[in-house]
């Protein structure tokens, strides 16, 4: 491995809205949609072409419902998704001088 070869960087999750959304999920588990906005900040139209996504490239998975005929969707991240979103902190922290031994 380079020591900063960018390209390792999973391009997927390196967004901010994306990385954000990984995170909630991970801290929060399963999630819905109003739960995430709020969480991150989002507007919905920019929540909703990330999560699309994240769910494209099977990072998370969403379940549709109706609860008093409303819908709702529940996310949350799948193993591919926790292990993309752990390959990609550990090679943040190797990529950082703050956890590096010779820094």
């Amino acid at each position: 491995m380079t020591d900063f070869d960018y390209q390792l960087i999973d391009d997927l999750i390196h967004s901010r809205i994306r990385l954000a959304v990984m995170a909630a999920l991970a801290a929060l588990g399963p999630a819905s949609f109003s739960l995430i906005k709020e969480q991150i900040g989002a507007t919905d139209g920019n929540l909703s072409v990330h999560l699309r996504k994240l769910e494209d490239g099977e990072y998370l998975h969403v379940d549709k419902s109706f609860i008093d005929r409303k819908p709702v969707s529940i996310y949350c991240l799948t193993a591919k998704g926790k292990a993309a979103l752990k390959t990609y902190i550990e090679y943040l922290e190797n990529l950082l001088p703050l956890n590096n031994p010779k820094g």
